[in-house]
């Protein structure tokens, strides 16, 4: 199932969950410039993970920004949050606009090109706020982004435009997988901003 770019209005799941997406959060002059800003300042490192006893180290590139004293764990590695950069509030306060949420921690991912991706997974660890909002706000690349239906194996997907935010709520993690899949046509870098509400 094929859906397009709408105005944040239409949920694209036709059940359990609601995600929206709008399409032009950024001009695409302001989604390059903190595109460039993010690259250089945010104090990246490789994600690592623990899978089935075994140390993972992958080729995408991670951040952890939060409040103060807010940690986050999975696939068993848990990470403390940095402070906040002044262009990190500022994107904070332009997203929090658009969901009509607060948030208090933000998981930044740098893919490097379409070779680096994201498996089918749900956010759905025991520290964020269960059913709260995540927003995700893509910069530079344009990819592909899919959802898949826990129970009836029902796959949506849609293009994440550079600029652009992609809100879930309500039950979607409990129901709904998500991935970035892999792809040999994209050739340039993306930076994911997924900002959360962590219990405290």
């Amino acid at each position: 199932m094929k859906l397009f770019e709408d105005d944040g209005e239409i949920n694209l799941l036709p059940k359990d969950g609601t995600v929206n997406y709008l399409a032009a959060v950024l001009t695409e002059t302001e989604a390059n410039y903190y595109t460039n800003i993010l690259f250089r300042e945010i104090e990246w490192k490789h994600d690592e993970a623990v899978i089935f006893g075994k140390h993972i180290i992958t080729k995408r590139k991670v951040a952890w920004y939060a409040n103060e004293g807010i940690s986050y764990t999975y696939s068993n590695t848990t990470k403390y949050g940095l402070m906040w950069t002044e262009n990190l509030l500022a994107l904070k306060k332009i997203v929090e606009e658009k969901a009509g949420v607060i948030f208090n921690a933000c998981l930044l991912n740098l893919y490097h090109d379409g070779n680096e991706g994201m498996a089918w997974h749900s956010d759905d660890e025991k520290e964020l706020v269960k059913n709260g909002c995540i927003a995700s706000l893509s910069l530079g690349a344009e990819r592909k982004f899919m959802l898949k239906h826990k129970k009836t194996k029902e796959t949506i997907s849609t293009q994440l435009k550079n600029g652009s935010l992609l809100l879930m709520k309500d039950e979607t993690q409990s129901h709904w997988l998500h991935q970035l899949p892999k792809t040999t046509k994209v050739k340039s870098p993306r930076i994911n901003l997924t900002f959360r509400i962590m219990k405290v």
